[in-house]
Protein backbone atom coordinates (compact mmCIF):
# COMPACT_ATOMS: atom_id res chain seq x y z
CA UNK A 1 0.00 0.00 0.00
CA UNK A 2 1.30 2.99 -0.88
CA UNK A 3 1.11 6.05 1.92
CA UNK A 4 -0.63 8.49 0.16
CA UNK A 5 0.26 11.44 2.19
CA UNK A 6 3.95 11.62 0.83
CA UNK A 7 2.37 12.99 -2.26
CA UNK A 8 0.85 16.32 -1.51
CA UNK A 9 2.53 19.41 -2.63
CA UNK A 10 2.11 22.53 -0.81
CA UNK A 11 2.58 25.98 -2.78
CA UNK A 12 4.09 28.85 -0.50
CA UNK A 13 1.34 31.68 -0.23
CA UNK A 14 4.31 34.40 -0.65
CA UNK A 15 5.71 34.01 -4.22
CA UNK A 16 3.44 32.80 -7.21
CA UNK A 17 5.23 29.88 -9.14
CA UNK A 18 4.65 28.64 -12.42
CA UNK A 19 6.93 25.95 -12.32
CA UNK A 20 8.77 23.69 -9.47
CA UNK A 21 10.95 21.33 -10.26
CA UNK A 22 11.42 18.03 -7.45
CA UNK A 23 14.46 15.93 -7.31
CA UNK A 24 14.10 12.76 -5.72
CA UNK A 25 16.62 10.49 -4.32
CA UNK A 26 17.43 7.54 -6.43
CA UNK A 27 16.35 5.28 -3.22
CA UNK A 28 13.55 7.17 -3.63
CA UNK A 29 12.31 7.76 -6.56
CA UNK A 30 8.80 7.39 -7.63
CA UNK A 31 7.83 3.96 -9.36
CA UNK A 32 5.21 4.37 -12.17
CA UNK A 33 2.57 3.18 -10.32
CA UNK A 34 3.69 5.88 -7.63
CA UNK A 35 3.93 8.55 -9.77
CA UNK A 36 0.74 8.05 -11.09
CA UNK A 37 -0.81 8.13 -7.80
CA UNK A 38 1.37 11.09 -6.80
CA UNK A 39 -0.57 13.24 -9.95
CA UNK A 40 -4.08 11.77 -8.40
CA UNK A 41 -3.32 13.24 -5.03
CA UNK A 42 -2.44 16.69 -6.76
CA UNK A 43 -5.44 16.85 -9.40
CA UNK A 44 -4.95 20.71 -9.73
CA UNK A 45 -1.40 20.22 -10.66
CA UNK A 46 -0.18 18.99 -13.66
CA UNK A 47 2.63 17.02 -14.04
CA UNK A 48 5.60 15.18 -15.77
CA UNK A 49 8.40 12.89 -15.07
CA UNK A 50 11.95 12.86 -17.11
CA UNK A 51 14.16 9.99 -17.77
CA UNK A 52 16.02 10.13 -14.72
CA UNK A 53 13.17 10.42 -12.52
CA UNK A 54 12.78 14.43 -11.73
CA UNK A 55 9.52 15.75 -11.63
CA UNK A 56 7.73 18.88 -13.36
CA UNK A 57 4.90 20.46 -11.25
CA UNK A 58 3.25 23.23 -13.62
CA UNK A 59 0.37 25.32 -11.97
CA UNK A 60 -2.99 25.95 -14.02
CA UNK A 61 -2.50 28.40 -17.29
CA UNK A 62 -3.99 31.53 -17.38
CA UNK A 63 -7.00 32.88 -19.12
CA UNK A 64 -4.94 33.56 -22.82
CA UNK A 65 -3.30 30.34 -22.67
CA UNK A 66 -5.84 28.64 -21.48
CA UNK A 67 -8.02 29.95 -24.89
CA UNK A 68 -5.62 29.08 -27.43
CA UNK A 69 -5.34 25.55 -25.98
CA UNK A 70 -8.71 24.85 -26.90
CA UNK A 71 -8.83 26.56 -29.94
CA UNK A 72 -6.03 24.14 -31.08
CA UNK A 73 -7.86 21.46 -29.95
CA UNK A 74 -11.41 21.87 -31.59
CA UNK A 75 -9.05 22.35 -35.12
CA UNK A 76 -7.39 18.81 -34.82
CA UNK A 77 -10.56 17.03 -32.77
CA UNK A 78 -13.05 18.72 -35.58
CA UNK A 79 -10.35 17.15 -38.41
CA UNK A 80 -10.60 13.79 -36.33
CA UNK A 81 -13.89 13.56 -36.48
CA UNK A 82 -14.51 13.79 -40.25
CA UNK A 83 -11.22 11.49 -40.87
CA UNK A 84 -11.98 9.00 -37.81
CA UNK A 85 -8.30 8.92 -36.92
CA UNK A 86 -7.79 7.86 -33.68
CA UNK A 87 -7.74 9.22 -29.92
CA UNK A 88 -6.84 12.64 -29.16
CA UNK A 89 -6.08 14.07 -25.86
CA UNK A 90 -5.78 17.41 -24.28
CA UNK A 91 -3.03 18.77 -22.07
CA UNK A 92 -4.29 16.56 -18.65
CA UNK A 93 -3.09 13.18 -20.55
CA UNK A 94 0.88 12.08 -19.64
CA UNK A 95 2.16 9.36 -21.84
CA UNK A 96 4.79 7.09 -20.39
CA UNK A 97 7.37 7.13 -23.66
CA UNK A 98 10.05 4.50 -24.28
CA UNK A 99 13.02 6.33 -22.36
CA UNK A 100 11.09 6.21 -19.30
CA UNK A 101 10.07 9.95 -19.35
CA UNK A 102 6.28 10.80 -18.71
CA UNK A 103 5.85 13.72 -20.38
CA UNK A 104 2.59 15.67 -21.25
CA UNK A 105 1.93 18.01 -24.54
CA UNK A 106 -0.61 20.62 -24.77
CA UNK A 107 -2.59 18.49 -27.64
CA UNK A 108 -1.66 14.82 -28.88
CA UNK A 109 -3.41 12.22 -31.64
CA UNK A 110 -2.70 8.39 -31.00
CA UNK A 111 -3.86 6.32 -34.05
CA UNK A 112 -6.84 4.13 -33.61
CA UNK A 113 -4.96 0.71 -34.22
CA UNK A 114 -2.10 1.98 -31.86
CA UNK A 115 -5.02 2.61 -29.00
CA UNK A 116 -6.84 -0.29 -29.09
CA UNK A 117 -3.57 -2.35 -28.75
CA UNK A 118 -3.70 -1.09 -24.83
CA UNK A 119 -4.94 -3.03 -22.14
CA UNK A 120 -7.74 -1.12 -20.21
CA UNK A 121 -5.49 -0.83 -17.53
CA UNK A 122 -2.82 1.25 -20.19
CA UNK A 123 -5.47 3.22 -21.31
CA UNK A 124 -6.29 4.60 -18.15
CA UNK A 125 -3.13 5.36 -16.54
CA UNK A 126 -0.30 6.89 -18.37
CA UNK A 127 -0.73 4.94 -21.47
CA UNK A 128 2.56 3.64 -22.39
CA UNK A 129 3.49 5.10 -26.38
CA UNK A 130 4.02 8.30 -28.13
CA UNK A 131 1.90 9.66 -29.99
CA UNK A 132 2.15 10.50 -33.27
CA UNK A 133 1.26 14.45 -33.58
CA UNK A 134 1.94 16.36 -30.53
CA UNK A 135 1.57 20.26 -30.13
CA UNK A 136 3.00 22.56 -27.61
CA UNK A 137 1.69 26.01 -26.62
CA UNK A 138 4.37 28.51 -25.06
CA UNK A 139 3.31 30.87 -22.33
CA UNK A 140 4.96 34.13 -21.58
CA UNK A 141 5.90 32.35 -18.21
CA UNK A 142 7.67 29.78 -20.77
CA UNK A 143 11.02 29.30 -21.81
CA UNK A 144 11.93 29.09 -25.33
CA UNK A 145 15.46 26.64 -24.59
CA UNK A 146 13.47 24.33 -22.51
CA UNK A 147 10.41 23.94 -24.90
CA UNK A 148 12.46 22.94 -27.56
CA UNK A 149 14.68 20.46 -25.58
CA UNK A 150 11.44 19.06 -24.97
CA UNK A 151 10.29 18.69 -28.48
CA UNK A 152 13.58 16.85 -29.42
CA UNK A 153 12.49 14.34 -26.59
CA UNK A 154 9.42 13.77 -28.54
CA UNK A 155 11.07 13.07 -31.82
CA UNK A 156 13.80 10.75 -29.86
CA UNK A 157 10.89 8.91 -28.51
CA UNK A 158 8.45 8.20 -31.87
CA UNK A 159 6.62 11.55 -32.96
CA UNK A 160 6.31 11.83 -36.48
CA UNK A 161 5.33 15.43 -36.05
CA UNK A 162 5.45 18.26 -33.68
CA UNK A 163 4.49 21.99 -33.43
CA UNK A 164 5.59 24.54 -31.02
CA UNK A 165 3.37 27.15 -31.13
CA UNK A 166 4.91 30.88 -29.69
CA UNK A 167 1.96 33.51 -29.95
CA UNK A 168 3.90 36.19 -28.37
CA UNK A 169 6.28 36.13 -31.75
CA UNK A 170 4.22 34.16 -33.44
CA UNK A 171 6.45 31.92 -34.68
CA UNK A 172 5.91 28.03 -35.06
CA UNK A 173 8.87 25.32 -34.55
CA UNK A 174 8.09 22.56 -36.66
CA UNK A 175 10.02 19.24 -35.96
CA UNK A 176 10.37 16.40 -37.77
CA UNK A 177 11.97 13.11 -37.80
CA UNK A 178 15.86 12.97 -39.11
CA UNK A 179 14.91 16.19 -40.76
CA UNK A 180 16.15 20.13 -39.92
CA UNK A 181 13.87 22.27 -38.12
CA UNK A 182 11.58 24.76 -39.66
CA UNK A 183 10.36 27.72 -38.58
CA UNK A 184 7.43 29.29 -39.95
CA UNK A 185 7.04 33.29 -39.00
CA UNK A 186 3.78 34.97 -38.65
CA UNK A 187 0.51 33.52 -37.99
CA UNK A 188 -1.30 34.49 -41.67
CA UNK A 189 -0.28 31.35 -42.35
CA UNK A 190 -1.95 28.02 -41.78
CA UNK A 191 -0.18 24.20 -41.09
CA UNK A 192 -0.37 21.17 -42.49
CA UNK A 193 -0.58 17.92 -41.06
CA UNK A 194 1.22 17.00 -44.16
CA UNK A 195 1.48 12.94 -44.64
CA UNK A 196 0.88 12.20 -40.52
CA UNK A 197 -2.38 13.78 -40.21
CA UNK A 198 -3.51 14.17 -44.21
CA UNK A 199 -6.21 16.83 -45.18
CA UNK A 200 -5.56 18.68 -41.70
CA UNK A 201 -5.46 22.66 -42.37
CA UNK A 202 -4.53 24.05 -39.42
CA UNK A 203 -5.50 28.40 -38.86
CA UNK A 204 -2.86 29.90 -37.26
CA UNK A 205 -4.95 32.78 -36.80
CA UNK A 206 -7.64 31.82 -34.51
CA UNK A 207 -4.18 32.14 -31.84
CA UNK A 208 -3.84 35.81 -32.22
Amino acid sequence: MIPTNRFKIIFPETKPISRLELNFPEANALSDDEFFQFCQENQGLKFEKTNTGKIIVMTPTGGRTGSRNIKIYLQIATWNEQQQYGEMFDSSTGFKLPDGSTLAPDASIVSQARWNDLSDDEQEKFPPLCPEFVVELMSKSDQLGTLQAKMQNWLANGAQLAWLIDPQDEKVYIYRPQQELEVINGFDNSLSGEDVLKGLIFNLKVLR
